[in-house]
């Protein structure tokens, strides 16, 4: 039997940025309140918060162009969403500066980093898509310090590696901010869970995974298990927030809310392609985005060429290529992950979504089995001169794609 504990006021599942965050942003609007976290690995921050895992980006919407697309009538460019991105993130600043502020984190150093964001694209045609998103994005406050550029030579002062080597037969442009930045957010959420274990009524436990989670008349009864000792306890909660990443969606189900039901996932698993030669590395400062490949879905395929800050150390990424996986989760998963999330409610959301979606698939299928040379060969569109034998290949995070019912099916 479960030993059961008293009831919680806030049960949150999962260590990464988003349960952390949250978590701390209670205590501090409400000081009352008993709040547990419960994560599977060893700390806070390890999986898609883990700075290996992500891009780091800190995603403004200066330099993503799936966030700016064509408009369907031809008009130009809707930069709509990066304004709205661009306002979100300012707000996630604002709450960094009142964490150190406040003495809740200590310095923004170790996870935080001044970084240009650049978007850079090739031939005729997305140069004038280029020029005509700068111009409007230029109009508002948030990017006015944007620049465009179509010279070889400026664009080389911003990022001299995506020049060395590159030849005049095809037009290129980019655009620059300088008052981007690069984020490890597992360090920062590993910050935040630290100070939140340490106050009254709190508890952040990890080596611990959520098994079951039950609706009850009150709120939400929790099943967890300590994986150091298989011990399993039981405990009721008035509010649960699942911010599991990837093993969320198996817990919803367990939860067996209306909701979830008709909703699969599809695990997609990246790789990142890094170089740590001094000579490299101290060429590039920057984080420059590409257009995503043709087939993909944007932002699981945009390539960007990244200078990274990881303990202190810089290297530069590209990528993500894509690899197969049935896995949700990096550490904490099985690759029976997806194979058990299949129901009788969600296989046709599933078998539909594979049959309308056989370019993503493909794609998919091609990166997995792809090699060396053909990474190279991709990685030398941002970077000619790029030499094989600086860059080695490292897995990056899982992405859970969220499947749901369209149209009723």
């Amino acid at each position: 039997m479960p030993v059961k504990k008293p009831v919680k006021d806030v049960v949150l599942i999962g260590g990464g940025i988003m349960s952390t965050s949250l978590g701390v942003m209670l205590k501090r609007l409400a000081p009352e309140l008993e709040i547990s976290l419960y994560e599977t690995n060893g700390r806070a921050g390890l999986e898609a918060s883990n700075a290996w895992k992500n891009a780091g980006t800190g995603h403004a919407g200066m330099c993503e162009l799936y966030m700016t697309p064509q408009m369907k009538d031809g008009s130009g460019v809707d930069v709509s969403k990066a304004i709205e991105v661009c306002a979100q993130y300012e707000r996630s600043l604002q709450f960094w500066s009142y964490a150190v502020r406040e003495g809740l984190i200590d310095g923004t150093r170790d996870f935080l980093n001044s970084m240009p964001h650049m978007s850079f694209v090739r031939e005729a045609e997305q140069v004038v898509y280029l020029r005509e998103r700068s111009n409007r994005m230029m109009r508002h406050h948030f990017f006015e310090t944007m620049e465009f550029s179509t010279d070889r030579g400026r664009i080389g002062e911003w990022a001299s590696l995506l020049m060395e080597g590159r030849g005049n037969g095809v037009p290129v442009a980019a655009s620059w901010m300088g008052e981007g930045t690069e984020v490890d957010f597992g360090n920062l959420a590993a910050k935040l869970g630290t100070w939140l274990g340490r106050q009254d009524g709190c508890e952040v436990k990890s080596r611990h995974r959520v098994v079951g989670l039950e609706e009850t008349p009150a709120g939400w009864r929790i099943t967890v298990r300590n994986l150091e000792t298989g011990e399993t306890q039981s405990e009721e909660s008035r509010f649960v927030f699942v911010g599991a990443g990837g093993g969320s969606l198996p817990l919803l189900q367990r939860a067996g809310i209306d909701e979830c039901r008709g909703y699969g996932g599809f695990p997609v698993g990246g790789q990142w392609l890094v170089c740590s030669n001094p000579e490299v590395v101290g060429k590039h400062h920057a984080k420059v985005y590409g257009q995503a490949a043709i087939g993909t879905t944007p932002a699981m395929a945009l390539p960007h060429l990244d200078t990274r800050i990881i303990g202190g150390e810089r290297s530069v990424l590209f990528g993500p290529f894509a690899r197969i996986t049935t896995r949700f989760l990096d550490h904490a998963g099985s690759v029976l992950d997806l194979p058990r999330s299949v129901r009788n409610h969600n296989i046709g959301t599933l078998v539909h979504s594979g049959i309308h979606n056989l370019p993503l698939v493909a794609y998919m299928a091609r990166q997995g089995v792809q090699r060396m040379r053909a990474r190279i060969d991709t990685l030398r569109i941002f970077y000619p001169d790029a030499c094989p034998a600086d860059w080695r290949l490292i897995d990056a995070g899982i992405r859970v794609q969220v499947i749901k019912k369209k149209n009723g099916r």
